[in-house]
C-alpha cells in the first residue's frame, strides 16, 4: 500500500508563485521648517550625525524653536537660527544676548565628517570647543569647504532653499548681526 502512494502524482497541483517582495524604503528624516516668509523642507542625516539630528528633533518637536530668530545672516555664507534661550521673539527675547544660548539639554560631542559644507547643507553652530554644540544651527547660502571636517553636518534643504535665500541679511560690519530678523513659526520633524 505505501508502494502504491508513492507512486500517485498529486493532479491539479498549480506551481508555487514565489511572493516578491520589494526592498523596503529607508525612512528618511524630515523637518518642515515654516519661517514668517515661507516654508523648507530639511532632510535629516540621521546616519551620519545621529546625538545631533536626535537633539533638533527634540527640540523642534517640543515647539522650542517656535518664534526664534535668524540672528546672524551673512550674504554668501550663512543664515544662523536655534538661540532657544535669548532669539525666541516671544520669551526671553535678549537682542545684545542672542548667539550665545542655547537649551537645557547637555552639549553635545562633535560628529564630525566628510560630507562637504555645500549650500543647502546645515550645520550645528558651537562655540571655540567641538564638543559645544547645543541648539543653534545654520544654513550654507554658498559652498563652505573652509567648515568641512570642522563642524557637523546634520541635514540639508530639499525644498525652499529660495525662503532661505531671502532671509533678511545682517549688518557685514557687525559680523552678519540682524536687526528686525526673519524668524522660525514653526519647526517640527518626523
Amino acid at each position: 500500500m505505501a508502494e502504491k502512494n508513492k507512486n500517485k502524482v498529486k493532479k491539479n497541483t498549480k506551481p508555487q508563485k514565489k511572493k516578491i517582495t520589494q526592498p523596503k524604503k529607508p525612512i528618511v528624516k524630515k523637518l518642515n521648517l515654516e519661517t514668517n516668509i515661507g516654508t523648507v523642507t530639511i532632510e535629516l542625516f540621521d546616519k551620519l550625525a545621529p546625538k545631533h539630528v536626535e537633539r533638533i528633533l527634540l527640540l523642534a518637536n517640543k515647539g522650542l524653536y517656535d518664534d526664534v530668530v535668524f540672528h546672524r545672516v551673512i550674504d554668501g555664507f550663512m543664515a544662523q537660527t536655534g538661540d532657544v534661550q535669548f532669539g525666541c521673539l516671544k520669551k526671553d527675547y535678549i537682542e545684545n544676548r542672542i548667539g550665545t544660548g542655547g537649551s537645557n539639554e547637555p552639549d553635545l560631542e562633535s560628529e564630525f565628517s566628510s560630507e562637504p559644507f555645500k549650500r543647502g547643507v546645515l550645520g550645528m553652530a558651537r562655540s571655540q570647543d567641538p564638543n559645544s554644540a547645543n541648539s543653534q544651527f545654520f544654513i550654507m547660502l554658498e559652498d563652505g569647504p573652509h567648515l568641512n571636517n570642522q563642524y557637523t553636518v546634520f541635514g540639508k534643504v530639499l525644498k525652499g532653499m529660495e525662503i532661505i535665500d531671502k532671509i533678511k541679511k545682517g549688518d557685514d560690519f557687525d559680523n552678519g548681526k540682524v536687526h528686525d530678523p526673519d524668524f522660525i513659526v514653526t519647526m517640527r520633524g518626523k
